[in-house]
């Protein structure tokens, strides 16, 4: 267990400089809940104690004075194209990789990987040293087993394999239904998949999540129903996402949370506008805790537009960016902090299985957001390393 004393870490004031670690010093916390100005010491990547007045041992490394400004858990977006999506337009659709630059600007401290439509072309090998990549570059970065097709692309032969051997996969997707672009998978194929994924994140002391992809075809989340209601898997192995995408599958989602199940919204992106404020407010009527519903970006992803007849008549791309600017229109829109913050932080951490993850406490990653008067990300701090400053003057 890691102690709550600082002097406990420095074998005595007389020793070094340790490198990694990190005095925070007057910052209003939101943990996500409101913590009120505190100091955090940080060690190891780690947050090792949060209280007020600390002083500095002479062995901290790095000292940031935020001044009074809020500082909230770092973002954990768990759907993110990092390889880039697109494509079905032809070669010339497909989206540019997501960079390092734009997770740490846009406050995404974890992020979790997946395939699309195309598994031909972009490839799990690719993602998953895209993964490992970011996570050396300051980021924890995981990434799904699959992508839109089943039986799902793996990299060791099978699902279970993938989970058990492979740290960095946590979990199966973005499978996809109610879709023209998925492969109509039955019902028993889809089982198949999500008893696979439990068992393997069984064996990997891991969720082993299936994150399911949900298009806007009128059968919705219908072969989800079916499979919890026709065998022993527990409804929290899915984790359905774009559901704010329409009016009718918003509904289903509102039952779906009721009946005990978890949904992802999407964050809309300057060329979609999802309509996210009535999407919250209906979860929220069905789950008043906040605690079932989550939020991602769906960065780097495609978003086309088709018509009746599968024809494509638009084309637009995710943002990773989006994902903070959700936050602070719901903010905006009087929807309280510790709330929303939940939906980006404490929620997908719960969802993903990853208990190190989402909050501003003693034994936490120190993954953390530094924010001006204006609600604009300063500072992205990730296990402990600052990977992006926006304002000279934070000290």
């Amino acid at each position: 267990m890691l102690s709550t004393r600082a002097d406990e870490f420095s074998g005595g004031e007389h020793m070094q400089k340790l490198e990694g670690t990190l005095l925070i010093k007057n910052a209003n916390v939101l943990g996500p809940e409101p913590l009120g100005v505190q100091d955090l010491l940080v060690v190891g990547g780690k947050i090792v104690q949060v209280r007020s007045s600390l002083g500095k041992p002479r062995w901290v490394e790095e000292v940031l004075d935020c001044e009074g400004r809020t500082l909230v858990p770092g973002l954990i977006d768990l759907h993110v194209h990092l390889l880039g999506g697109g494509g079905e337009a032809g070669p010339a659709s497909r989206l540019p990789e997501v960079t390092f630059e734009e997770l740490a600007s846009a406050g995404i401290t974890t992020v979790v990987g997946c395939l699309g439509t195309d598994d031909i072309t972009r490839h799990l090998e690719d993602l998953l040293v895209k993964a490992r990549a970011l996570s050396l570059q300051g980021p924890t970065a995981y990434i799904y087993t699959g992508s839109y097709h089943v039986p799902p692309v793996t990299l060791t032969g099978s699902v279970r394999r993938d989970l058990v051997l492979i740290p960095e996969v946590i979990g199966v997707g973005e499978v996809a239904l109610s879709d023209h672009r998925s492969s109509q998978p039955t019902l028993e194929e889809l089982v198949r998949v999500a008893a696979d994924a439990r068992v393997g994140g069984m064996l990997a002391g891991k969720r082993g999540l299936v994150h399911v992809h949900v298009g806007s075809a009128p059968q919705k989340l219908a072969l989800l129903w079916r499979a919890v209601e026709t065998t022993p898997i527990p409804i929290t192995q899915f984790h359905p996402t774009h559901v704010n995408r329409t009016s009718e599958l918003l509904e289903e989602a509102a039952a779906w949370v009721k009946a005990g199940g978890t949904v992802d919204l999407t964050a809309p992106s300057s060329a979609l506008n999802w309509q996210l404020r009535q999407a919250v407010e209906h979860l929220a009527a069905a789950d008043p805790t906040w605690e079932r519903f989550t939020l991602s970006s769906d960065g780097g992803g495609s978003m086309p537009k088709f018509d009746e007849a599968g024809h494509l008549v638009g084309y637009a791309s995710g943002e990773v960016r989006a994902l903070w600017a959700a936050v602070k229109t719901l903010v905006h829109e009087d929807f309280p902090w510790e709330k929303v913050l939940r939906l980006v932080t404490t929620n997908p951490a719960r969802v993903l299985g990853l208990p190190q993850k989402g909050r501003i406490a003693v034994g936490y990653d120190a993954d953390f957001l530094v924010l001006d008067e204006n609600c604009e990300i300063r500072i992205t701090v990730a296990r402990g390393r600052q990977i992006f400053k926006g304002e000279p003057n934070l000290h």
